[in-house]
């Protein structure tokens, strides 16, 4: 994701999708997807994207990463980088945002691998895409969000002509790593020592592969 060492300007590690409760059932679920529209990210989301990322970290990592850093956390001065990054972006990157009434409660970006913690051997006519972000706020968890920036995400990459899409999460976020691997995506082995704050948060990659299009 774009909050990890292998990432655009921020501090590590990943991300932390929305996933439904045990309790809720299909027909509910599948009704909360309806509601959610995904569309491209503009400048005007810089605010909302930040604020749901602060609230992501701040919820999913609390007790993996040190509380002063999460707590540190500011939604705009996040704001003010997100604005630079699209400005800046590499081509090749792809935002998207998925909202509900017309309110942004999720955001993922993906676009070519960058190895950082271990290369993985790829097909030379498909190079691997990475899955650098993906956030839902944390009001908005059980609504589908993840789900619906997910399955777009993994059709612009391989729309993008990517074999695979790779990620990094946090090895000890299990709630991210069981949506990973409900959604089709195995761990490869691949493992990168990463720090906060000079606390060790150690990362595990992922990967899935993409159809050809």
């Amino acid at each position: 994701m774009i909050d990890s060492a292998h990432e655009l300007p921020g501090p590590p590690p990943h991300v932390h999708p929305a996933a439904s409760t045990a309790t809720e059932h299909t027909g509910d679920r599948a009704l909360r997807a309806m509601s959610i529209r995904v569309r491209a990210m503009t400048l005007a989301d810089a605010e909302a994207v930040a604020a749901i990322r602060v609230r992501g970290w701040q919820s999913a990592y609390r007790g993996l990463v040190p509380d002063g850093h999460l707590d540190a956390m500011d939604v705009t001065e996040n704001a003010a980088r997100q604005r630079e990054r699209l400005l800046h972006r590499d081509p090749l990157t792809t935002d998207l945002v998925a909202e509900r009434d017309g309110v942004a409660i999720g955001w993922g970006c993906v676009g070519p691998y960058r190895p950082g913690g271990g290369s993985a051997p790829e097909p030379a006519d498909r190079p691997d895409g990475e899955l650098y972000a993906l956030y839902v706020d944390p009001h908005a968890f059980g609504t589908g969000a993840g789900r619906a920036l997910l399955t777009a995400l993994l059709e612009m990459a391989a729309a993008a002509g990517h074999g695979r899409l790779l990620l990094w999460v946090l090895e000890g976020n299990v709630l991210a790593r069981r949506f990973y691997e409900r959604s089709g995506f195995t761990a490869d082995g691949a493992h990168d020592p990463c720090e906060v704050d000079g606390v060790p948060a150690p990362e595990v990659r992922y990967c899935r592969p993409l159809p050809r299009t």
